[in-house]
């Protein structure tokens, strides 16, 4: 079991991380200075902010990342609480684009992406280098017009990480499915949605990142595993399980900036709540766009976030809550 689960299942997970992580630091790094900026002038309505936070989160690749953001900006008093009801809207859409990409199958490509993105980042590195060592203005200028692609470079390496660890912890999938206790699971998730959005949720609480768990979950479906059905339900607890890190970031701070951590716990728990009843219908519509497994299941999570923040968007119009000042 150790070698069969264990061992790939935890390598995998790590290069997945490692991959997420890279990706939001380089992007972070590369455009999050300028974010806040962003934030303050693009989110005079909810609308507005929607489609901010939306492009932050597809930016940044962490929806937890401008959620903190949010909340810390609150707190600091350079924006309100109403207009970030918006962009906690837009951070479950734009969150989206991971599993989307993840649901393209690219895993073969993981190991010569990765060499390619190396490659392409010792190449920017060297000649960055050579032109700053000659101390000329031109090479400081060359310099700086290597960065992008030098960002660039560190954005695929971490996408290629990703992709690798997918595939790793795809390989368990035939072991997985011959275990008891996934046996087990699967029984009880088929009898009732519950099991599976307490899957979901326990998991992506204990792990902070609901893209990891919804990676697995397409792992287990491409393979057979898991029934695209019981992956909806996962997913839909994975989207609960990732408003715990917006709680823990909101203890201690401003009653404003509690306020967007529990309106992001409303949406998505409320979100969960309104859709249970309906994985089947959501695997309906997913297996309509997608016949791959693993698409479907990021097809539901799509169409789960974006139909959960248009619902809510005309409640954020409501002058009351426009007008809100908590505290």
């Amino acid at each position: 079991m150790f070698f069969a689960i264990l061992l790939p299942m935890i390598g995998g997970f790590a290069l997945f991380l490692s991959g997420m992580r890279t990706m939001e630091l380089a992007l972070h790094r590369s455009v999050g200075r300028n974010l806040h900026r962003v934030m303050q002038r693009f989110t005079s309505t909810p609308l507005h902010g929607l489609l901010a936070g939306t492009a932050a989160t597809a930016v940044l690749q962490s929806s937890t990342a401008v959620t903190v953001m949010s909340i810390g900006m609150v707190n600091a008093g350079l924006l309100t609480f109403p207009r970030t009801l918006g962009i906690v809207l837009g951070t479950n859409i734009g969150t989206c684009l991971t599993t989307e990409l993840l649901g393209l199958n690219l895993g073969k490509y993981g190991l010569p992406l990765l060499g390619c993105s190396a490659a392409l980042w010792l190449l920017t590195a060297l000649f960055g280098e050579m032109e700053l060592a000659r101390g000329s203005r031109a090479g400081r200028r060359i310099g700086r017009l290597l960065a992008p692609l030098r960002t660039a470079a560190v954005v695929t390496g971490g996408f290629a990480l990703l992709l690798v660890g997918i595939r790793m912890m795809q390989s368990i999938a035939p072991a997985v499915q011959s275990s008891a206790f996934f046996g087990a699971f699967l029984s009880r998730a088929d009898a009732s949605v519950i099991w599976g959005l307490a899957a979901g949720a326990v998991l992506t609480a204990v792990i902070h990142s609901g893209a990891a768990v919804i990676g697995i979950v397409m792992g287990l479906a491409e393979s057979g595993a898991m029934p695209v059905e019981v992956g909806v339900a996962v997913v839909l607890g994975a989207n609960v399980g990732t408003c715990v890190t917006a709680v823990i970031a909101a203890i201690g701070g401003t009653r404003s900036g509690q306020f967007v951590a529990w309106s992001h716990v409303l949406l998505n728990v409320g979100g969960a709540a309104l859709f249970a009843p309906f994985t089947h219908e959501l695997g309906m519509a997913a297996a309509w766009l997608a016949a791959s497994p693993a698409a479907q299941v990021a097809h539901a999570q799509t169409l789960f976030n974006v139909l959960c923040s248009l619902l809510a968007l005309p409640l954020c119009y409501h002058p009351r809550i426009r007008a809100l000042k908590p505290g």
